[in-house]
């Protein structure tokens, strides 16, 4: 038995075993979890590109795509905090798996739409099915890493965002450019159907490859094992373990979820909404507006991990969260204010990205460094439900103050007095307890 795990002073040899296991942890859960969220979030949103094509064809209205690419969030509202509970107990092998596959195919079947009517219901099951999926990845962080590394873990999964701007703009751009009318089909079913292929293969190795928890990795050892389940108690003890219901009377976790509502408005805003507004300043080719859309998100890679990293090492939670999101609202103001200018246009739109996207590592360290087990996985299931709301509200105000104003300007003041505001509500957690 390792004398970390046994409670004697760790010497040198248990601490490269501890950081042996850490390493093996990383390298094995990591790049295969950000594989998957590049996956999820480019089905969630791929929506963004098919708009430039497929509003026309199916003679829908800017309020008809907002209402459509938000509803996704009612479905994934309701659903979400039952399955995050569902995952703690039967373990996040199969549920990962199941999700995976099931919003795949819901994905693909987008490209069957012909009404408005067919367009709401299945993007309601995708959002449906898709629920779970990031609190899940989040809670099943927390059964691995301490506190201490969370920020720097949560970062290398969250980058999974970006990556997906940074290669599924270019892939989106070019598969609209490429496939009109191969086969009898329009370019955006065909970017509908391409895109869902990797979900289903990863969804179906899921159930080979990932382990439940510590004890079930076969590639740690007994030392191993055992020192990062000592880790993972040591980090758990004092804090908080709450009845399931209880989570929802918290003013704490209330308090969360609107900071994190701020920080999806911004998310949906920038991610339903980013090729519209290159396009709109001025870049004319689908090539073109998909190539364009991997520098903000190649710029948000990079904040994402500094920040993290940052916070990690100065164990500093609420000033990061507060100074990138003010950034992201400053940079998404600006970019309406040099919306006919593509070089400066891009600038506003990289920064606003950059910041926006780096808000996210950082938050999810506040909801475990409280709450543990149960309590966490339907805190963190709440928080996200609700945070994800700002996904239906985000779309459906901006596509309406569009069709209202024909600007997108509007939409995004309220994006930008959206993030402002989550920077204020940051600032006022008790440092005592998210600085952990």
């Amino acid at each position: 038995m390792s004398t970390i795990a046994s409670g004697v002073k760790p010497n040198a040899q248990t601490r490269a075993i501890e950081a042996q296991a850490y390493a093996k942890a990383t390298w094995r859960l990591l790049p295969f979890l950000f594989l998957c969220y590049v996956a999820a979030y480019l089905d969630r949103v791929n929506v963004g590109f098919a708009k430039l094509q497929m509003l026309n064809d199916l003679q829908f209205s800017e309020t008809v795509y907002g209402l459509g690419a938000g509803i996704f969030f009612i479905g994934y509202f309701f659903f979400e905090v039952p399955s995050n509970i569902i995952m703690h107990k039967v373990g996040a092998r199969r549920w990962i798996a199941r999700i995976m596959i099931s919003w795949a195919v819901l994905s693909a079947a987008t490209l069957l739409v012909k009404t408005p009517a067919q367009f709401y219901l299945v993007r309601f099951f995708l959002g449906v099915a898709e629920a779970g999926f990031f609190p899940g990845i989040v809670l099943y962080l927390t059964y691995w890493f301490p506190a201490q590394r969370r920020g720097r873990m949560n970062a290398l999964f969250m980058i999974g965002i970006p990556v997906a701007g940074v290669f599924g703009g270019p892939l989106s751009g070019w598969i609209l450019a490429a496939f009109n009318d191969v086969g009898g089909w329009k370019a955006w079913q065909w970017l509908f159907f391409i895109e869902a292929i990797p979900s289903v293969i990863l969804g179906v190795i899921t159930l080979m490859y990932l382990p439940n928890g510590i004890r079930a990795a076969s590639w740690l050892t007994e030392d191993e094992k055992l020192i990062l389940e000592h880790n993972i108690a040591q980090d758990s003890a004092g804090k908080a373990q709450h009845s399931v219901a209880s989570v929802f009377a918290n003013g704490r976790v209330w308090l969360m979820a609107a900071i994190y509502f701020c920080c999806m408005m911004g998310l949906y805003g920038i991610g339903f909404y980013l090729p519209t507004l290159i396009k709109a300043s001025g870049v004319k080719s689908a090539l073109d507006v998909g190539l364009l859309t991997a520098i903000p998100y190649a710029c948000a890679v990079v904040s994402m991990i500094g920040v993290a990293r940052s916070s990690d090492r100065t164990r500093e939670r609420r000033w990061h969260f507060a100074v990138v999101s003010f950034a992201g609202a400053v940079g998404l103001y600006l970019s309406t204010v040099w919306g006919n200018n593509v070089p400066l246009a891009m600038v506003a739109l990289s920064v606003g990205t950059a910041g926006m996207l780096a808000t996210m590592p950082v938050f999810w360290t506040y909801p475990s460094a409280l709450l543990v087990g149960g309590s966490a996985a339907a805190a963190i299931g709440m928080i996200n439900s609700i945070g994800n709301l700002a996904g239906f509200v985000s779309p459906f105000v901006i596509g309406w103050l569009k069709d209202v104003t024909q600007s997108t300007n509007a939409g995004m003041y309220c994006v930008s007095a959206a993030l402002a505001l989550g920077a204020v509500l940051a600032l006022t957690q008790s440092k005592e307890q998210v600085n952990r």
